[in-house]
């Protein structure tokens, strides 16, 4: 990696050494913008919010977010193909839950701490 001289110096140099090297990890930023992008749907949140709290199915999953099953199996495929959910089969059907996963238990936390501060009691 080549390092770039800053038009302006702040005393800085060390700290954008640094930050230059986390920079030009695109592939980390990549991974991340692609989770984003799975939460970018109020539904989808609700969805991954609900599989956090127990394992449903599709059915269960529609009436209680009083969507077509549809509209549901629409939002969880990308979450499962992020790796966000799991899914497992049982006869005919399919049970869906968070991963067990660091990625999924900070979203999870995210979305909780973020609806504690914009929906306060």
């Amino acid at each position: 990696m080549s390092v770039i001289n800053l038009p302006h110096r702040h005393g800085t140099q060390d700290t954008a050494l640094q930050l230059q090297e986390q920079l030009s990890q695109i592939h980390h930023f990549q991974i991340v913008s692609e989770v984003f992008k799975q939460l970018g749907d109020t539904s989808r949140i609700r969805i991954f919010w609900l599989l956090c709290h127990c394992e449903e199915c599709v059915i269960n999953i529609s009436a209680m977010m009083e969507m077509s099953s549809p509209a549901v199996s629409h939002h969880l495929r990308p979450l499962r193909n992020s790796g966000l959910i799991l899914s497992r089969r049982v006869g005919k059907e399919v049970y869906y839950k968070a991963a067990d996963t660091e990625q999924s238990r900070l979203l999870h936390q995210m979305i909780e701490k973020m609806m504690e501060i914009t929906c306060p009691d």
